[in-house]
C-alpha cells in the first residue's frame, strides 16, 4: 500500500507555518509515502522562491505542483528548470521554463505526478488539459507506473469533473486545487480513480480565501480593486487529502479529506 497526502493551496508565510507546524504529526500519524503540495501561492501568495522551497522541503513536502500564479515571482523563475519536483501545469507553453510532469520513485515503486491547469474562466489561453494528459500518458504507458497522481488547477467545478470522468481508470488520483475552498464530493469510481473538485486552502482562515477580509469587500463595495493582505498571524486551517493506493492494480482503494484548525502567533 501507497500513503499519499497531497496538501492543498499554501498562501504566503501563514500556510507555510501551519505546514511547519501540522505536517511533521501527521506523517508519522498517517506512515506517509510521499507528501505532496500546490505550491502556486507559496511565496507570499505569488509563485515560489529558494527559501519558501526550502522551508517547506525541510517541513516534510516531497513535490510541488503549480498553477496560474506560479510564474509570479519573476526573480526565481530559473527554480522550474533546476528542480526536477517543482511543476508548472504541463498545459501551459512549452516557451515556459520548468516541466508539467516527474516520475518519483519510492522504494520499487514509480509514481507519474502530472501537473494541469484548466481553460474555463482562467485568465491565460492554456492547451487543453484534456489532450496534454493524453499525450502524457500515452507516452509514458510502458513506464511501470505504480500510481498516477494529477493536479487540476482550475476555476470552473464542471471542467475538474469532466477531466476525473475523461481520465477514469487511466488516472489514480485527480486532485483539484485553485479555488482555495475544500469540496465535500471527495469519492473513488467503480475503476479505481480517486477524485476531488478541490483540495482546499492552507492558510489565513478568518479571511477570504487566505486573504485579509477588508480589502476584498472594499473592491465589492467600490468596483476599485484593493490590495490583497495576506495577514502572517492568527486563526489559520490545514486541507489536505489523504491517499491510500494498491501499486499493483494502479486503484485508489480509500480518499480522505483532512481539515485542521490552529492559530499562528509568531511571524
Amino acid at each position: 500500500m501507497l500513503n499519499i497526502l497531497f496538501i492543498g493551496d499554501i498562501n504566503g508565510k501563514i500556510g507555510r507555518r501551519t505546514v511547519q507546524q501540522i505536517l511533521p504529526g501527521l506523517k508519522k500519524e498517517l506512515k506517509l509515502d510521499l507528501v505532496i503540495a500546490n505550491a502556486d501561492n507559496l511565496a507570499h501568495g505569488n509563485g515560489v522562491s529558494e527559501s519558501t522551497l526550502k522551508e517547506m522541503t525541510a517541513a516534510g513536502i516531497d513535490a510541488f505542483t503549480g498553477g496560474d500564479h506560479c510564474f509570479g515571482n519573476a526573480a526565481h523563475l530559473k527554480l522550474y528548470d533546476s528542480l526536477p519536483t517543482l511543476l508548472r501545469p504541463a498545459n501551459y507553453s512549452s516557451q515556459a521554463p520548468g516541466r508539467g510532469y516527474v516520475e518519483i520513485s519510492i522504494n520499487d515503486h514509480k509514481i507519474l505526478l502530472i501537473s494541469l491547469i484548466g481553460q474555463v474562466f482562467m485568465s491565460m489561453n492554456h492547451d487543453s488539459a484534456f489532450v496534454e494528459a493524453d499525450s502524457i500518458l500515452s507516452n509514458l504507458a510502458n513506464n511501470s507506473l505504480s500510481a498516477i497522481i494529477i493536479d487540476m488547477h482550475a476555476e470552473a467545478t464542471s471542467e475538474k469533473i469532466a477531466l476525473s470522468h475523461y481520465l477514469d481508470g487511466r488516472a489514480t488520483a485527480i486532485i483539484g486545487t485553485h479555488t482555495h475552498v475544500m469540496t465535500a464530493d471527495a469519492r473513488i469510481s467503480g475503476s479505481g480513480t480517486a477524485m476531488i473538485t478541490d483540495a482546499g486552502l492552507v492558510g489565513f482562515a478568518d479571511g477570504i480565501l487566505g486573504v485579509d477580509k477588508t480589502g476584498v469587500i472594499k473592491t465589492f463595495l467600490t468596483q476599485i480593486k484593493s490590495s490583497h493582505v495576506i495577514p502572517e498571524t492568527g486563526p489559520a486551517i490545514f486541507n489536505a487529502v489523504f491517499l491510500a493506493i494498491d501499486p499493483i492494480a494502479k486503484k485508489a482503494i480509500s480518499i480522505k479529506p483532512i481539515t485542521k484548525y490552529i492559530n499562528i502567533i509568531n511571524n
